[in-house]
């Protein structure tokens, strides 16, 4: 027996690719709206009721409205976009987060996806946070860049071009929609400085939290972060820890799949670490944790249709 689903916005960069991930389940059904009708009120209303589940990848305006357009108490939304993400009855759709997150998913109406940058940087520092390694008052930084993918149509026209820049960093006024879910999901006092940038690849993602080591309460060594991590995610499917030292790291180390990895790179010495974690910007920062946060859902198994 198949559940059904709706994906509102289905023909967005986000959408098609829950389409790909979806195509040809034989548990899932795929409700469709014709070219005609994707604009018309009453039949967008009808396939948001009628769905066992909805995706959204609206823009986050729509979003709320398309929620607000689910009149029974039967249909089930995870939401792509970051309408929902710190609001009061909705989960938080990252299911390593936390050891009971995915079993909080499981039983929820309401999923809110995570962020792309927030995913990575979650996965690195909530498990010191939780541990006890890392104050909650802890000055955080984070260092992050991503593929253009990330920014919607007219990022990818524009990095099209041939005088496209190789590397674009932003949000130097301090904002950004991601900041009120990586402080309240990692716990802690203060939002993190974060530094992102916009690379000329199309998908990937590297995401790096750089500490002093001696400066922490606990003055941990960087064995003991690594064996932090590694004690977090021991088991997970999607989500593993590599040895941290290495050469480099590239962005692309992710693209194409629904994987993260993390590192915890440094010089023991002088207890400066470099946290890292890598994960593709519309997979496990999209499309791919959606379908896992559907699978979670629809009681079905959690990599069901992901990319590995």
């Amino acid at each position: 027996m198949s559940v059904s689903v709706f994906i509102d916005g289905a023909v967005g960069t986000t959408g098609l690719e829950i389409r790909e991930r979806l195509a040809g389940r034989a548990d899932i059904a795929v409700v469709a709206l014709a070219e005609d009708r994707r604009k018309d009120a009453a039949a967008r209303r009808e396939a948001l009721n009628d769905a066992d589940f909805v995706i959204l990848c609206l823009p986050d305006e729509a979003a709320r409205e398309a929620v607000a357009l689910i009149d029974n108490p039967r249909t089930r939304v995870v939401d792509a976009s970051s309408a929902h993400r710190v609001a009061e009855g909705w989960t938080y759709g990252f299911p390593e987060l936390e050891p009971d997150q995915a079993d909080r998913i499981a039983t929820a109406p309401r999923v809110a996806n995570p962020g792309c940058y927030p995913t990575g940087f979650l996965a690195l520092v909530r498990p010191l946070v939780r541990a006890g390694l890392m104050p909650a008052d802890w000055p955080v930084t984070v260092n992050a860049a991503s593929g253009y993918s990330g920014g919607g149509k007219a990022m990818i026209a524009e990095f099209g071009e041939a005088d496209a820049p190789a590397f674009r960093a932003y949000a130097y006024g301090g904002r950004h929609k991601h900041l009120p879910e990586m402080q309240r999901l990692a716990g802690l006092t203060h939002a993190p400085v974060f530094a992102p940038a916009v690379t000329d690849t199309y998908r990937g993602m590297l995401v790096e939290v750089p500490l002093h080591l001696s400066a922490l309460p606990a003055r941990p060594s960087l064995s003991a972060v690594e064996t932090i991590l590694r004690d977090a995610y021991a088991g997970q499917a999607l989500v593993k820890v590599a040895e941290g030292d290495v050469a480099a790291v590239v962005i692309e180390e992710n693209a194409g799949t629904d994987r993260m990895t993390l590192r915890a790179c440094g010089d023991a010495a002088s207890g400066h670490a470099r946290l890292v974690a890598t994960l593709d910007n519309l997979g496990k920062g999209a499309a791919g944790a959606a379908v896992q946060n559907l699978n979670i859902m629809a009681g079905l198994s959690a990599t069901a249709g992901l990319i590995f």
